[in-house]
């Protein structure tokens, strides 16, 4: 899949066009959507040097994940949580970047086994109040935080958030710049998150400039999605 690799590597030049652009000091991971990719493309992909990859359908993801077993990959989750899906989330992810109620919270702590390293959480905050979006408001943010700080199994990392789309690069800076602000009002309050997981295929370069730390990118590296497996959630916008 030489296409695949080239996609790749554009990107990651991107990243790092946008990172001398606006003078962005911050280390940015790539995190390769790969929701309704198969498993040989997400193999191509690890081949190309890949390692981190997100997935938003539960079912769909475990079945690439035991073809995958054999490949060293940091698997994050990035879709909507049911709770009666947060069991195997806890158990077969390293990373879930969409939790925005402390029971969610508390049910993935309760179920991540205690032979795994803490599962790194991120807080989805819908910084554009838009109802068909899952996160929690800017008001509750922090009490919401402080509550998943204490929980054992769990640690909280930093924010997610997908702004309403735009194409003008200010518009998306002055969304990515209110969720920067909420990241650093959870840190005065002594959280120590590390983790900004905003930025997709259209707008990581503005997502990078307001102190993105890590970009969800699908469409970009993989191309047109063409769902055929299982699906169980959605989220949109990557």
């Amino acid at each position: 899949m030489t296409a695949l690799s080239d996609n790749l590597a554009c990107i990651r030049q991107q990243i790092a066009d946008a990172q001398a652009r606006f003078q962005a000091t911050q280390p940015v991971t790539l995190c390769a959507v790969s929701k309704a990719q198969p498993a040989a493309a997400i193999r191509a992909a690890y081949d190309a040097g890949q390692t981190v990859f997100g997935e938003n359908y539960l079912q769909e993801a475990l079945q690439k994940q035991a073809e995958l077993e054999d490949c060293a990959i940091a698997w994050h989750f990035i879709g909507p949580i049911q709770s009666n899906k947060t069991q195997p989330i806890a158990r077969h992810f390293d990373w879930v970047h969409s939790v925005d109620r402390l029971k969610i919270a508390q049910r993935l702590s309760d179920a991540r086994p205690s032979t795994l390293a803490p599962l790194n959480i991120c807080l989805q905050v819908n910084i554009s109040e838009e109802a068909s979006k899952s996160g929690a408001s800017g008001q509750e943010l922090l009490e919401l935080a402080l509550n998943i700080k204490q929980l054992p199994r769990l640690q909280l990392r930093g924010l997610m958030a997908i702004p309403a789309p735009c194409s003008d690069i200010e518009q998306q800076r002055d969304q990515f710049r209110q969720v920067r602000a909420l990241f650093e009002q959870l840190n005065s309050h002594g959280l120590q998150l590390d983790t900004l997981s905003i930025g997709m295929s259209g707008d990581f370069a503005a997502a990078i400039a307001e102190g993105a730390t890590l970009v969800r990118i699908g469409t970009a590296i993989f191309g047109t999605r063409t769902p055929s497996l299982p699906t169980d959630s959605v989220i949109k916008g990557t």
